[in-house]
């Protein structure tokens, strides 16, 4: 599901530099520093950067780790 919605200019200008830098859509980037923003403000005492860097590591595929033998 989509929603219009009305943002600042400049707002959109900086979403849109950094969307073409992380290879996503502007929307994508938008909704991308909202859930980081979200996170942050449930968890008040950790870091925005630990905070983004834990929503990336949150959704990276899970390979499973494979021991051998030395």
């Amino acid at each position: 599901m989509s929603i219009s919605i009305r943002i600042n200019d400049d707002f959109y200008n900086q979403a849109k530099i950094q969307a073409k830098a992380e290879l996503r859509t502007v929307p994508n980037q938008i909704e991308y520093w909202a859930r980081i923003g979200r996170a942050a403000m449930h968890n008040p005492d950790l870091p925005v950067d630990m905070v983004e860097k834990l929503l990336i590591a949150k959704n990276e595929e899970n390979e499973p780790f494979e021991f051998t033998d030395q």
